[in-house]
């Protein structure tokens, strides 16, 4: 257990927290590690991994970053851009047999499928799995930290301020990975709306380094045409029931990815709205298109991970098509799971059918919950 208390860690063979990562690393002292983030990864996931593999550095550990997806949302490309950050694209060609363990942050392999295969085949171990959502209990890593707060990089920051590693305000890789651990906690926690009091722990900390003019830069970003358009039609198409908002926007490429979270977080705007759900057909370079969907709730009483688990289930592995954490959640199925009459059909012109299926899984769910929660 951390010294926080936070941490739900079990059947691992080292303590969570930095104790027990400094352990890890200094066992594995030398080797060549990976670090898997999700597919489409966030602010939270880009900013732990750089973090990570700074701090993994201190070891004579050298780490490669791999995503499966693409670097999407517009403070995402910017903060890769403006701190330097070299990250690898999965389908572009990594040889996985060339490490020798993996780390997975932000997630625990549900979003990253096709990696956690290879690392399978290629026997490499899963070295740890540090992260916030709901344990999923997809990997059994060596180090499993998974706490109920707002981000990871709060995680990281907890390392730090526990006392892993001494910073140095002048150092400009420290300052630039505080102020990527800033904005990563920032950006999951809706600007410290949805923070607990780790978080602020963790941005107190964080403050001391962190470079404000570099944050405003990667802060200041504008939305894409598409993604604008992706919002306007959220806006305009959807569906208000007992206080729920539920919108399908259709298909869309994978450069606007995170239009899809952008609009559920804009849904839950709205006055009397207390659970948003925004979900679409990403249309992929490679591989069958998948239906993604966001949600976000400011309900108390609304477990976002038990609700996408129960709507959306499992696939053939046993493996589940999404889940959450506290007020957040995702889920990602090919479409042959959403209605598997349709086969192979065009996106485009079998959206429709598509939509109702998910709007019918979602809407009688909600109607269920909330039937639950009502006094007799």
């Amino acid at each position: 257990m951390a010294d926080d208390g936070t941490t739900q860690a079990r059947e691992n063979s080292h303590p969570a927290g930095w104790r027990g990562l400094a352990t890890l690393l200094e066992q594995h002292r030398g080797q060549r590690h990976l670090i898997v983030l999700q597919e489409y990864p966030d602010p939270d996931a880009i900013s732990s991994a750089m973090a990570h593999r700074w701090i993994s550095r201190r070891f004579d550990i050298e780490s490669d970053i791999v995503y499966g997806g693409q670097i999407s949302h517009q403070e995402n490309r910017a903060l890769v851009k403006l701190t330097g950050l070299d990250l690898i694209r999965y389908r572009d060609g990594i040889d996985i047999g060339a490490y020798d363990g993996a780390v997975f942050l932000d997630n625990q392999g549900t979003t990253a499928g096709e990696i956690v295969a290879a690392l399978q085949q290629a026997r490499v171990p899963i070295l740890a799995v540090i992260d916030h959502h709901e344990p999923q209990g997809v990997l059994q890593p060596q180090l499993k930290d998974i706490r109920r707060i707002g981000a990871t990089a709060s995680m990281y920051a907890s390392y730090l301020r526990e006392g892993l590693l001494e910073l140095d305000p002048e150092e400009p890789e420290d300052v630039k990975v505080t102020t990527a651990l800033m904005h990563g906690i920032m950006s999951d926690t809706g600007d410290f709306l949805r923070a607990t009091e780790a978080d602020f722990e963790g941005a107190a900390f964080l403050s001391r380094y962190r470079d404000i003019g570099l944050l405003e830069q990667i802060m200041s970003q504008s939305r894409t045409e598409q993604t604008m358009r992706i919002l306007q039609r959220a806006l305009e198409s959807r569906q208000l029931v007992n206080g729920n908002a539920i919108v399908g926007v259709g298909t869309f490429d994978a450069r606007d990815r995170d239009a899809i979270p952008q609009a559920a977080d804009l849904l839950l705007t709205e006055s009397q709205v207390h659970t948003a759900i925004a979900f679409g057909i990403l249309l992929r370079e490679e591989g069958e298109p998948l239906m993604v969907g966001s949600l976000r709730t400011s309900k108390l009483t609304m477990n976002p991970d038990d609700f996408i688990k129960s709507v959306f289930g499992r696939a053939d592995d046993g493996s589940y098509f999404g889940g959450g954490k506290p007020s957040a959640g995702a889920f990602e199925l090919p479409l042959r799971y959403v209605d598997a009459e349709l086969g192979q059909g065009n996106p485009a012109t079998t959206w429709p059918v598509y939509e109702r299926a998910v709007k019918d899984r979602l809407v009688a769910k909600l109607a269920a919950a909330d039937d639950e929660g009502r006094p007799d």
